[in-house]
């Protein structure tokens, strides 16, 4: 089940992120491994995550995905193994929240897509999806909530 969508604007946001570009079938296997890469970065430099990480999927082909692993910095990092430093931009997006599993993640972004041009608006092609709520909060799959943000091209 996803929320009502709004029109939101977005504040930057500062943060450590991984470039992965990948075959689909192995987003399960790179997805957690990534994530404490660059959690280690972050904390061999003393910076704290300053909210729940995210990814930022710049690229969903049929065959694969080209997209950031990232967690926000409470300050600035310096590029450290293959993790860079990086920025949210501000921006005007529709968003909505993602009740329940991964497994609904396809469904909620058609939906949100589909309001979108219901809309009048035109999506851009990259997408953020921020896990507030997950596997390492809930073992219950329902508990879970992913923020979704598309950004807008125009109207």
């Amino acid at each position: 089940m996803i929320e009502s969508p709004r029109i939101v604007t977005t504040e930057p946001c500062r943060f450590a992120g991984l470039h992965l570009s990948i075959p689909k079938p192995e987003i399960q296997r790179v997805m957690g491994p990534g994530l404490d890469e660059v959690r280690a970065a972050m904390a061999a430099q003393a910076t704290a995550p300053a909210g729940p990480w995210f990814t930022h999927h710049l690229r969903i082909e049929p065959s694969g995905w080209d997209f950031e692993i990232c967690v926000p910095a409470a300050r600035p990092i310096a590029p450290i193994g293959r993790v860079r430093p990086g920025e949210w931009p501000a921006m005007t997006a529709a968003r909505t929240v993602l009740h329940g599993g991964f497994d609904g993640l396809a469904e909620a972004w058609a939906k949100l897509d589909a309001w979108i041009a219901q809309q009048g608006f035109t999506a851009r092609e990259d997408l953020w999806e921020v896990y507030t709520v997950g596997p390492e909060s809930s073992a219950d799959p329902a508990a879970w909530r992913t923020q979704l943000t598309r950004p807008l091209a125009s109207r």
